[in-house]
Formats: C-alpha cells, sequence, structure tokens
C-alpha cells in the first residue's frame, strides 16, 4: 500500500509541476504588486491547465497525509523526493529544457537516496 501512496504522490506532484511550469512559461512574467495579483488570478481561472495543476497538487498533498499516517516520516519525506528525478526527466523530454551533468548527476544522487530509504 505505502509504494501505491508513493506512486500517486510523485505522479501528482510530477503532473501537477509540469502543467505548471509550461503555462507560467506561456503566460510571460507579472509583477508581484496587487494588480498583478489579481491578472495571475485571473490568468490562473482562465488557463484549464493550471487548474488542473491545481488539482493535482491537491492530490498529492492528501495523497502525502494519508502516506504520513500509515508510514514513518523518515521514509514518507525521502520517498516523495523521487518526484525530482521524474520531473529532471520529464522537463529535459516534454518541455525541451536543456539539463546539465551536474543537474543530472544530481538527480541519480536523489534517485539512489530514495532507493536507499525504500530498501
Amino acid at each position: 500500500m505505502k509504494w501505491l501512496l508513493v506512486g500517486i504522490m510523485v505522479a501528482a506532484t510530477v503532473a501537477s509541476d509540469l502543467l505548471q511550469s509550461r503555462e507560467m512559461k506561456r503566460a510571460g512574467h507579472h509583477s508581484v504588486d496587487a494588480r498583478g495579483l489579481l491578472r495571475l488570478l485571473k490568468l490562473i481561472a482562465e488557463r484549464r491547465y493550471l487548474a488542473l495543476a491545481i488539482a493535482c497538487m491537491a492530490v498529492s498533498f492528501f495523497t502525502f497525509m494519508a502516506l504520513v499516517q500509515a508510514e514513518p516520516l523518515s521514509f514518507a519525506v525521502p520517498a516523495s523526493a523521487a518526484s525530482f528525478v521524474f520531473e529532471t526527466v520529464s522537463a529535459k523530454f516534454l518541455l525541451r529544457e536543456r539539463i546539465g551533468a551536474r543537474r543530472a548527476a544530481g538527480a541519480l544522487l536523489v534517485l539512489c537516496g530514495v532507493v536507499l530509504v525504500g530498501g
């Protein structure tokens, strides 16, 4: 059961972050003042993928809460780091981002840590 929860949480986190990144890059830069915040809220309301990202974030949060109830925090938090690995790979292939050797090595080290904690 714990690995199912980890899988759902990681998948929802990755989907949320990819959708957010895609939509915010399309939206461009917004200032952080009161008017900028209102424009950002309007943008969220207009873009379906951004709303879907928020829904995925909620799924990730509630799945993490269920995981913490069933497993120790010392397992749940490191296991959730698997999302960093999948996000790095997804950013490379889906968002066409450049991933340097240092970033790839870092993601690989995180994967090693997740395997060590999960074993």
